[in-house]
């Protein structure tokens, strides 16, 4: 069996708990075991139990985002000695790229990341996709090194301070997260702001890359913006989105006198255990109302529907 070790700020921890969900497959088929900070028992010395996790893990995955690069912790010890491990053939370093940032000047970034061609997790439509992603390249990580390691290239154990173990234990102790409307409304508001700002670079890039098509982006308050594209001069697509507070959401409408409660397809703001997201009521798509979306999910979801309309 593997052991997986996380290297994570504690910022990226609803990130984190995830992605470990997501591996309960391999852990459940007995392939992977897991180890990150939140494992160590009360009284340890954090930096000798993190440092023989670090030296025991066959497989280290940097979950990286600014606040990874910007930490101490996780930049100058625990990836320096997982990239040296990684040189010695004794472990293999996987980045997993959570959320944008300048990685790729990085010690690491000459290794291969994951998700594909390093897009960030938090840029995916659907988390989840993103995440298998990462599931599916730990597979094939793992697979490869089973090929190469032969039980004559077994690393040597590693020459660390002794720390006695913790006691038997569960490894069940993720307990489920709550969010408050404060954070809720919060969560609405960024997502807003995202969405207006990709429809205004969109639109910028539509006329750019199109004769003959003229775009205007307006914001009107804190709570509405339009966009409307022309074709030739005809006006061929137009939409109105807009917070709204019931249902709790982000409502678009084609219409351009559009009232309180009158639109074509609202994102309701929902929250579970594992964090806050975007779903579709379904007005008008069958297949999406399962999805929970991201900011920019929500705005790929919404700049489809504008997009319909110029092509018809």
């Amino acid at each position: 069996m593997a052991t997986v070790f996380f290297s994570y700020t504690h910022v990226d921890e609803a990130l984190r708990d995830q992605l470990e969900i997501h591996l309960a497959g391999l852990k459940r088929q007995g392939v992977i075991e897991t180890w990150h900070d939140r494992r160590i028992a009360a009284g340890s010395d954090l930096d000798h139990t993190i440092s023989r996790e670090l030296e025991a893990a066959d497989v280290i995955l940097l979950l990286v985002s600014a606040n990874f690069i910007a930490s101490d912790y996780c930049y100058d010890r625990e990836m320096k000695r997982a990239l040296e491990r990684h040189e010695a053939g004794d472990a293999r370093v996987i980045p997993v790229i959570l959320r944008r940032c300048d990685w790729h000047g990085t010690p690491f970034g000459k290794l291969m990341a994951t998700p594909k061609d390093g897009k960030p997790i938090t840029t995916f439509p659907d988390l989840d996709e993103g995440f298998m992603q990462v599931v599916e390249a730990l597979k094939g990580a793992l697979a490869s090194m089973k090929a190469t390691r032969s039980p004559q290239q077994a690393p040597a154990a590693p020459q660390s301070p002794v720390v006695a173990a913790p006691g038997p234990r569960s490894s069940n102790l993720r307990l489920p997260k709550t969010f408050t409307e404060a954070d809720v409304d919060q969560f609405r508001e960024d997502a807003f702001d995202f969405m207006a700002k990709f429809f205004e670079n969109s639109l910028q890039e539509l006329q750019a890359r199109n004769d003959g098509v003229e775009t205007r982006f307006k914001r009107i308050d804190a709570h509405k913006f339009s966009a409307v594209a022309y074709i030739g001069g005809k006006k061929r697509a137009y939409c109105h989105i807009a917070m709204e507070q019931s249902p709790r959401g982000i409502a678009y409408s084609s219409s351009e006198n559009m009232g309180a409660g009158s639109f074509n397809e609202s994102l309701f703001i929902e929250s579970d255990e594992e964090g806050i997201f975007m779903r579709p009521l379904g007005f008008t798509t069958h297949g999406e109302r399962s999805s929970r979306l991201t900011f920019q999910g929500g705005a790929e979801f919404y700049w489809d529907m504008f997009m319909k309309a110029m092509r018809w």
